[in-house]
Parts: C-alpha cells; structure tokens; sequence
C-alpha cells in the first residue's frame, strides 16, 4: 500500500501539484513548502480542503509534530498554505501589479514602431491593411469630333422621324456609372427627356422635354435645317 498522496499546494502566488510521503511531519511539510511557496515556516499556517473551492477547511494543520497521515490527507485533497505575516516574506506582491509602473506609448509613438503588431500588419498588408478589391478605373473618355453648337440629327428607328437639334455638351456624366462620352443635344422640338439636367446636375440649359443625351454614335453632325413637327395631325 502506497504511503504517498498527491495534493495540490495553494498560496498566494503558487498553485502546483505535489506528492508527500503520510509519514511526514507538518513541521517537515513547512520546511518544503518554504521552498515552494516562498513563505518562511514561522509564517506558514496550513489548512486542508477537500476542493480548492470550499470554504470550509477539512482539518487544520496546526500540530508541528503530527504526520501527514494523522490529518487522513487523500490524493487530491488541497493544501492551501496562508501566510500571517505578508509584511515580511512579501507574500501576494508577485501577483500584485497595481504597484508595477507601466510602460505606456502615444498612439503615435506606437504607430512610428517597426516592431509591433500594426507594423507588421502593414508589412504584409494584413486585415484592415489588406488591399480592397480596386474597382475599375472609369475608362478615359473618347476623342469624338462633335463641335459644341454643331447642328445634329439623332438617331431614331421611327421611319421619317427626324431628331433635329443643337449639340450643348460632350463630355462624361454623373450618370451612366461615369463611363464614357455622352452627347447633350437640345432638341427643335419637346421630343426630349429633359432640360438639361440628370439626376440634379446641370450639365446645359434648355427647355423642359427639349434635352437628350445619348452617345456619340447615334449623333450625325451636318447642316440640318430646323423641321416643324405638327403635333396637332392625327395618326392614321
């Protein structure tokens, strides 16, 4: 049968697992404690419990000369080891860090640091640092060769229909996801959708249903006369 039991030894700034022979005496048990708790024996007072949550102790081991096996310590149960005088062995100051003065940096002084972690990220472009998806750059715009105030026919696919006006603007929009040229053609007529305005940006003045933008390949610049709808003839 084993004489040995193993225990876990509890004090202010240790927590381990030991293994004691029965036959040792409490006065013995202090003087290897000392070594691992760093309380001096005088200073030792020993309590057993069966779990290191209990609050009430199993037995108290306040006779030096008495061995382990007189307290019936099982393995496992706990050892808690109390220090009366903290004053003198600095008991709890290991664990204690209110007192230990702290290194601090300013948010630009630690941003200035090659050897920290947002360094680092940096570096190698990690989370916040990493690069986003780069949306398409808007293509440039095309070179077209449609003089501001040129006369214009606009493209239609309503036979004998003809969308005559003046060129007011060339150029890239708000509108249209900003890609390419669009032409602002104010019409003869109010055939239009606007005046030219889209979305509340102005890009020429008109009057209201005589703006259209459409792109350059649907305009054809010439010498086109202004033609007088009548929109008073019926449809037959």
């Amino acid at each position: 049968m084993s004489t040995a039991v193993s225990v876990f030894v509890l004090s202010p700034d240790t927590r381990s697992e030991r293994r004691f022979d029965l036959h040792t005496t409490v006065e013995q048990l202090k003087n290897k404690l000392e070594l691992i708790t760093g309380i001096p024996v005088g200073n030792q007072q020993i309590s057993l419990f069966n779990h290191e949550n209990n609050i009430e102790p199993v037995a108290s081991l306040s006779d030096d000369s008495r061995p382990l096996g007189f307290y019936s310590v099982r393995d496992y149960q706990v050892l808690k080891v109390f220090d009366t005088n903290p004053s003198v062995s600095f008991t709890g100051q290991l664990t204690d860090t209110s007192q230990v003065d702290k290194f601090e940096l300013t948010d630009e002084a630690y941003a200035q640091r090659q050897d920290t972690v947002l360094a680092y990220k940096q570096r190698h472009r990690i989370g916040r640092f990493a690069e986003a998806d780069k949306a398409p750059s808007p293509k440039p715009a095309s070179q077209v060769d449609i003089p501001i105030g040129s006369r214009c026919e606009v493209e239609t696919t309503e036979t004998d229909f003809h969308k005559r006006g003046t060129v007011r603007f060339v150029g890239q929009t708000k509108f249209g996801n900003g890609e390419g040229v669009w032409v602002g053609v104010e019409y003869d007529e109010p055939i239009g959708k606007n005046d030219g305005s889209v979305l509340g940006e102005r890009y020429f003045t008109c009057k209201p249903k005589c703006g259209v933008f459409v792109r350059p390949e649907r305009v054809t610049i010439g010498d086109f006369p202004v033609e007088e709808i009548d929109f008073d003839d019926e449809e037959m």
